[in-house]
């Protein structure tokens, strides 16, 4: 496992959350705002990596910042920009209107998001031990801190998420005024939603040969969720699942999940 994605930071001494406020607040409006306010996340709860974004509800996520090698930008964070955070668990949260939050990924993912292809081709790529994830909000978005511990650091947690949320009112309010003074992302020049993309990219690999429910299973499966948990989200028994999973393959033409998410990838980036 290739733990070298990430540009290496040391965390500062803990104790010292307040410490490094006046650095952040001198930083609005300028390049230095998320280096210091990184710093001063590290010194509630340490981590390694970061990938900040600006998620919206009907287009793709804006690049705000990451400390990501830049040999491994294309692999990690324009695979995420331009497909990954369609599968993401964090974004299924922003969608669901949670915001002014602290998370961990396994508090909020499906039940086989470890086991997807999904999370083996693009999590473990990117040597992911553990993410913590800030939701805070933006404009009709939110500004999503996905934090990072790489190989063998230990998981968040519980204490950790709790650290976070004691400080989520200033985490938001920073963030608002740096956006407010003039930061804020690119404007897209036409809005598609998130579950249009999805059904768009599901009838595009699968020449419009799936019915509405066999692109709602597929698209669980993709994110996810066992036979079982797909049974209890859509409303339908586990048997009736699992014809479902056969009938997609055969339509499709593919035998495994691994193909299923390689067809959904190569759809929504075409």
């Amino acid at each position: 496992m290739n733990t070298n994605a990430l540009i290496p930071h040391h965390s500062p001494p803990p104790g010292h959350a307040r410490a490094g406020l006046s650095r952040v607040i001198s930083a609005i409006n300028t390049a230095d705002f998320f280096p210091a306010m990184l710093d001063y996340l590290r010194s509630i709860v340490p981590f390694s990596g970061a990938f900040i974004t600006h998620l919206h509800p009907k287009r793709p996520p804006d690049h705000i910042y990451d400390n990501v090698r830049a040999e491994r930008h294309r692999e990690v964070v324009d695979q995420y920009l331009d497909t990954a955070y369609l599968l993401d668990p964090v974004y299924d949260v922003f969608l669901s209107g949670r915001c002014n939050c602290a998370m961990r990924l396994r508090d909020i993912a499906p039940d086989q998001f470890l086991r997807s292809t999904y999370y083996q081709r693009y999590y473990k790529n990117i040597a992911l031990r553990d993410e913590m994830a800030i939701l805070v909000p933006q404009g009709n978005g939110a500004i999503f801190y996905s934090l990072g511990r790489i190989g063998d650091e230990p998981r968040f947690s519980s204490r950790a998420v709790r650290a976070f949320e004691a400080e989520i009112g200033i985490i938001g309010a920073l963030t608002g005024k740096h956006f407010e003074r003039g930061h804020s992302g690119p404007v897209a020049s036409e809005a598609t939603s998130p579950d249009r993309m999805l059904s768009a990219a599901l009838d595009a690999f699968g020449e419009d040969i799936l019915t509405a429910r066999e692109r709602e299973v597929a698209t669980l499966i993709l994110k996810g969720h066992s036979s079982a948990s797909i049974s209890t989200v859509a409303g339908i028994a586990v048997g009736t699942v699992k014809i479902h999973r056969k009938n997609i393959y055969r339509k499709l033409s593919i035998s495994s999940q691994s193909e299923l998410l390689s067809k959904f990838l190569r759809s929504v980036l075409s």
